[in-house]
């Protein structure tokens, strides 16, 4: 039983509130993603459980146990850094049994525990090796292999893939997937990239300036976001958000910008007349070409094989982007029509609050 409980959690620095007033409840065996923009609070939060930061206010509980108090290496909780952090004359047999050897393990069970965790994460062929001879994915291995060698309870992540490329993100994301499916324990994330998020996560929990705006699984977040921060954070590429107002039109509601404009069926005729904005994601939009001198017309277009971006201007700084299938054929400056399915629309009003129909 792993369960971690945090009770109006909260950290100051001098006048800065990094966190406030936090509280969350991760059950055991739980994939937790702590995600935001830079200084939302989330690694202040996941330094807080572990120990390396104390809070100003509030409870940190493991197991129904309150451990402000403990040093970190009573917590029995493993930490994963962006850095590796692996002794660079130490081979890397060595760097993964240390943790053990300061806890006095037997030889014959360093090296038992040794093999299990390097076949576990795939490593066993570099256990000779010296850190400076792996790369930034095996090093990175490595350094999960030295937290996994000592059977912690919980696992904390914080921000482990960002310092590789693409392709080895992909692949440790799997691998990370892979390992909790595996020990069937409790891993709590931290990133500020909504995809590894999205692929992850049991459950994410969305930070912004030191609070908690939202919490669900990958498919209610992106879904079903409650606000325009949400809705813009989520989503590659990015919903598109037009602001604009919305005004009355007859007996039913109109959303009216520079260049577009949109009626809105009866389910939304509870909006609330004023400034707000229009949402949409790319894939949900309709494009139609047009035969009938439409001044809507495609200023970019991007292939991506599968997929096909369409790009069009607009007066602010962000332009409307369409998802296409792959094999369409559209090419830059052809007229076309936009459509928006109503059950796919998204509104917020001035305050980016979430306009539910």
């Amino acid at each position: 039983m792993s369960r971690i409980e945090l009770k109006d959690l909260r950290k100051e620095f001098g006048s800065v509130v990094a966190v406030k007033d936090l509280n969350l409840t991760i059950e055991d065996g739980e994939f937790i993603v702590l995600v935001g923009p830079s200084g939302c609070g989330k690694t202040t939060t996941l330094r807080m459980i572990a120990g390396f930061e104390d809070p100003t206010a509030g409870e940190i509980k493991l197991d129904g146990s309150i451990v402000n108090d403990l040093e970190p290496r009573d917590r029995d909780l493993g930490m994963v850094f962006q850095s590796h952090a692996l002794f660079p004359h130490k081979n890397v047999a060595d760097n993964i049994v240390f943790g053990l050897r300061m806890k006095n393990v037997g030889k014959e069970e360093q090296l038992q525990k040794l093999q299990e965790v390097s076949d576990l994460v795939r490593i066993s062929h570099l256990l000779t090796k010296m850190p400076a001879q792996c790369s930034g994915g095996e090093s990175q291995r490595i350094a999960l292999a030295r937290t996994l060698v000592t059977e912690p309870s919980n696992f904390l992540l914080d921000e482990p893939l960002s310092s590789l490329d693409a392709k080895l993100r992909r692949e440790l994301r799997a691998e990370c997937d892979r390992l909790h499916a595996e020990l069937q324990k409790t891993f709590v994330y931290v990133t500020h990239d909504q995809e590894e998020a999205m692929t992850l996560a049991d459950r994410i929990v969305v930070m912004d300036q030191g609070v908690i705006v939202q919490m669900g699984s990958p498919i209610d977040i992106y879904s079903d976001p409650v606000s325009y921060f949400v809705a813009d954070f989520f989503g590659n590429p990015a919903m598109n958000l037009i602001p604009g107002e919305f005004v009355q039109n007859g007996s039913g509601i109109e959303f009216k910008s520079d260049q577009f404009n949109v009626p809105l069926n009866e389910k939304f005729s509870s909006v609330p007349i004023g400034s707000g904005t229009f949402g949409i994601r790319p894939e949900n939009v309709k494009v139609v070409s047009s035969s009938n001198g439409s001044d809507r017309k495609i200023g970019l277009v991007e292939p991506l094989g599968k997929d096909t971006l369409l790009y069009f201007e607009t007066d602010s700084d962000r332009p409307f982007v369409a998802v296409v299938d792959g094999t369409e054929n559209h090419t830059a400056g052809s007229p076309v029509e936009l459509n928006f399915p109503q059950e796919n629309i998204f509104l917020f009003d001035s305050n980016g609050d979430r306009i539910r129909a």
